[in-house]
């Protein structure tokens, strides 16, 4: 093949349309059909980043799509490959982060025919219910459409995972010329304004609220609305709860917060307005007792499909949240509309109150000889009240709650967890995607259970070199390492309490620290952040410590085994 010819290829106008539209980066795990692809994107320019397995490299695309609003682009071979990638773009689609999968595949008329192909799977079809849409490129001329169509599909409207599928004759064959339809998308992601009716309407609803609340979705951070809002809640005195990536659209000490008020504020607030936020399961559907009954809800989305989707909506506003917000803010504003101060005392004092229970258990941590999460965890709070332009990914079950709860955010988009679906598995690539995209420096705080999912990636973040610190909180098990009542047989929830995970980090040439008490904790953090380099702190608690679940154990159906436990345990002693 001439290099003319090569410039004509598949592969050559896929990689020149990505750069088209200012995408640099590629995540992903090569192999057959895809590795002179990526050889190639390195050869002009394009940063590839190899993962170990496909999800994680995909959680790392979506990642960047969520901080960059630019669509993350993650690459896997065939099949398999492309197997391991669909949890992670259907996580992406459910996220709402933009992302473009691109997945090497069998030539169609093998998988038509099911002649057996070599890790022969009808990819496209198959990827249709799990994201926006799906193509597949047949033609290499169709190249630069298909890349300008998964691009508007995937940032336009309400963002998600798109699947492009690159059949293996597809990426070697040619062109009529170098350029066949390589162009850079004009307006990919249209502004849409709410009309004035509408804004009007929720004015008038805000102005006749004795209790309202805001509650601030990740989909506030993602619009970059963080002036907005701020100005929004200084000025009008509402009270806001932030879901947990949306903290840090306004920072988490602001006066008007009402995190620590969470359920008074839900139960009583007669009035809420959500900024790109869902009524889903983390928000109990707004059903009742967990919502005040009467409440009026005023949502605004980019989706009219998401309206009513659980309650009524009494003021709906459609349109990207900036465009919505820079009519819905001054209106409120010049109406002149303040929270009352009787509302604002009520969520103070129950957030006073709660804040000193929370000090106390906090204090207790840093004693108690049974070391846990909240000794663990404390070290790192501080750490980001000093430094707040430093990033956190979480995930885990006790983990993932309590660092949400301790861990204050004072900036937008500085933390990434498992999202809407709580899926396990994503904080590796996470950590790796925002560690390439912003330059700074990622602290990964997982549960032991959690880093099972997705641990080898700490080859990766050593192999390029990260700045990323790993925190695993190891209590030997899935929620905690206790529960073996059985002989011989180790209870389901049972991991290695004793597990050294740090030296993982020393395998691959990054640093490794173990601690086991407060103080170790303390005097470790700080200095494995600063130092700029990959490393992994081993947090050994005590096995007891975490409930079934974390804070969602309502979700996980309880069975009566107590009285079969007490039998086992009755034989057993005898």
């Amino acid at each position: 093949m001439t290099e003319n010819s090569l410039e004509r290829t598949g592969a050559s106008l896929l990689i020149k349309a990505l750069q088209q539209n200012g995408i640099n980066n590629i995540y992903g795990l090569v192999g057959i059909p895809v590795t002179d692809f990526a050889r190639l994107a390195e050869l002009r320019g394009m940063k590839y980043y190899g993962f170990r397995r496909e999800d994680s490299a995909i959680d790392a695309a979506a990642a960047a799509g969520y901080l960059t609003q630019k669509p993350g682009v993650g690459l896997t071979v065939s099949a398999p490959g492309f197997l391991n990638g669909l949890t992670a773009l259907a996580q992406a689609t459910k996220n709402c982060f933009p992302l473009i999968m691109i997945s090497g595949s069998s030539e169609r008329h093998i998988i038509d025919l099911s002649q057996g192909d070599y890790e022969g799977l009808d990819q496209y079809n198959v990827a249709k219910p799990f994201c926006k849409k799906a193509y597949r490129v047949d033609r290499a001329e169709d190249i630069g459409l298909a890349v300008a169509r998964a691009i508007r599909t995937a940032v336009s409207g309400r963002p998600g995972g798109v699947y492009l599928d690159l059949p293996a004759d597809t990426i070697s064959q040619e062109a009529p010329t170098a350029d066949t339809g390589i162009y850079k998308l004009v307006d990919p992601a249209p502004k849409q304004e709410p009309s004035d009716e509408a804004v009007s309407r929720a004015v008038d609803i805000i102005k006749n609220a004795q209790k309202p609340l805001i509650i601030l979705g990740k989909g506030a951070a993602y619009a970059r609305t963080e002036d907005q809002v701020q100005k929004l809640v200084n000025e009008t005195g509402i009270p806001f709860l932030p879901m947990s990536m949306a903290k840090g659209v306004v920072p988490d000490d602001n006066k008007y917060s009402a995190a620590s008020a969470r359920s008074l504020s839900l139960k009583n607030a007669d009035v809420v307005i959500l900024i790109g936020a869902r009524l889903n399961w983390m928000l109990s559907y707004g059903d009742a007792p967990q919502f005040n009954p009467d409440a009026k809800f005023i949502q605004l989305d980019i989706d009219a499909t998401q309206f009513d989707s659980s309650q009524k909506i009494s003021a709906p506003l459609q349109g990207d949240l900036q465009s919505i917000l820079a009519k819905l803010v001054p209106a409120l504003i010049k109406s002149g509309y303040h929270a009352s101060q009787e509302w604002l005392d009520e969520i103070s004092q129950d957030t006073a109150k709660n804040d000193a229970k929370f000090a106390e258990r906090i204090a207790a941590g840093k004693t108690n000889p049974k070391f846990g999460y909240y000794g663990a965890i404390e070290p790192i709070a501080e750490y980001f009240n000093e430094h707040p332009d430093t990033y956190i990914v979480s995930e885990g079950a006790n983990t993932l709650d309590i660092g949400r709860n301790m861990v204050g955010m004072k900036l937008p988009r500085h933390r990434l967890d498992t999202g809407t679906w709580g899926v396990m598995g994503v904080g590796m690539g996470y950590a790796i995607a925002t560690a390439i995209e912003t330059g700074k420096h990622v602290v990964a705080l997982d549960g032991d259970s959690a880093f099972g999912f997705d641990g080898m990636e700490m080859e990766t973040i050593c192999r390029y070199k990260l700045p990323i610190t790993v925190v695993v909180i190891n209590n030997g098990g899935i929620y905690n390492g206790v529960g073996q009542v059985v002989p011989n047989q180790l209870g389901p929830t049972t991991l290695d309490p004793t597990g050294r995970y740090d030296l993982m980090a020393k395998a691959f040439g990054g640093d490794d620290y173990f601690v086991s008490n407060y103080q170790e904790m303390k005097d470790t953090f700080a200095k494995a952040v600063e130092s700029g380099r990959p490393n992994l702190i081993n947090v050994q608690i005590d096995p007891s410590m975490g409930k079934e679940s974390g804070h969602i154990g309502n979700l996980n159906p309880a069975l009566n085994l107590k009285p079969l436990e007490e039998a086992e345990r009755s034989n057993h002693n005898d």
